[in-house]
């Protein structure tokens, strides 16, 4: 069961629930997945099919002028609009926005549940600008012989985390650090950098190439004499803020793919490889657990409670309470191809 899919910005869903928000009296709070948002009261019921579109999504102004509050639209990408994000309404988290299928022009036969209808409501993810020193002179699109680094959000698995309840699955769960993805590759002889979208040229102001250089990935690849992507997160000055307070950058990896494979290697692979070849990974929060026998979750609401916490790495040379908050979790299985990612709700509403 892969969970490495194209995530849907929106789709039409199936809401669960509709419950009331104590001392409310316009809104309520509907539950789609593991999503909560918060809607207008009496516009939608248990049961309803209607658009749901996640946070970071792109919503252009004649879909939802409300979103502007009465001021000018932003714009993004030429489009005018607003980014969804995390927020709370009433003590009442909300991630995301909940439309009536009537803001669809298709006809209704067209409709189904698990339908995406980003690209016919214009829908698009909204990334930051990325800064100059990681943008770099692009040598083509992201290699389509390697797997995007990009796991499901736990929000929109409840059916298979039921049944990774039931399964008993065992997790490796790691930190997931803020920072810009970054992967390097080794494929017939030719090494590569690339951003999350881009293959880049070889630069010595590129920090991505300069990261790949230092850490001799080149050589070490060539010396493995394999078809391989290592793929990690690029953190430090000049990302993000920096949250983690570090000097200068480094690649911290998190996942290796076998490229004549085609497939990840399991995480007592990944391991030993970087323990063997002197590569930093991702901090390791536990391994080989059980999600309610070792971690004590039961629920997607109780994942993303566990994800919040402070970052190993940022508490680095640092008192406990003044640590960067941790982004989330990422879990993934030891048994199969398959993985998700908590985000912690507090690092949401912090850094939103």
């Amino acid at each position: 069961m892969n969970t490495k899919t194209v995530r849907k910005l929106a789709s039409i869903r199936r809401i669960d629930a509709v419950r009331p928000i104590p001392d409310a009296d316009a809104i309520e709070c509907a539950t789609i997945g593991g999503w909560t948002c918060v809607v207008k009261k009496g516009e939608f019921k248990e049961g309803d099919l209607a658009v749901y579109c996640e946070i970071d999504s792109w919503i252009p102004h004649e879909i939802a002028p409300f979103l502007s509050k009465g001021n000018f639209p932003r714009v993004y990408n030429e489009v005018k609009g607003e980014r969804l994000r995390t927020i709370k309404l009433r003590g009442q988290l909300s991630q995301g926005l909940l439309l009536p299928l009537s803001t669809l022009t298709m006809v209704e036969s067209e409709l189904s549940e698990g339908l995406d209808v980003s690209f016919p409501l214009g829908i698009v993810k909204y990334e930051a600008p990325i800064p100059a020193q990681l943008a770099g002179e692009i040598k083509g699109l992201f290699p389509s012989w390697i797997q995007k680094t990009d796991q499901e959000r736990v929000q929109n698995l409840k059916e298979e985390f039921d049944y990774w309840l039931g399964e008993q699955h065992r997790w490796e769960v790691t930190e997931k650090l803020d920072g810009s993805s970054m992967t390097v590759y080794l494929r017939d002889g030719d090494f590569g950098v690339c951003s999350r979208n881009l293959d880049l040229k070889p630069s010595e102001t590129n920090s991505l190439w300069n990261v790949a250089v230092r850490n001799e990935f080149e050589i070490k690849l060539r010396a493995v004499n394999r078809n391989l992507a290592l793929q990690g997160e690029l953190i430090g000055e000049g990302i993000q803020g920096n949250p983690y307070k570090i000097k200068g950058q480094d690649f911290f990896l998190f996942d290796i793919y076998d490229i004549d494979a085609s497939k990840y290697f399991t995480p007592t692979e990944r391991l030993a490889f970087v323990e063997e070849h002197n590569i930093k990974h991702v901090p390791v929060m536990a391994s080989g657990a059980e999600l309610y026998g070792t971690l004590g979750i039961n629920s997607i609401e109780e994942t993303l409670k566990f994800a919040e916490g402070k970052s190993v790495i940022g508490m680095i040379g640092h008192a406990w309470d003044a640590g960067a908050e941790r982004e989330g979790l990422v879990f993934k299985s030891t048994t199969m191809q398959c993985s998700f990612k908590a985000i912690s709700n507090k690092f949401l509403l912090k850094s939103h």
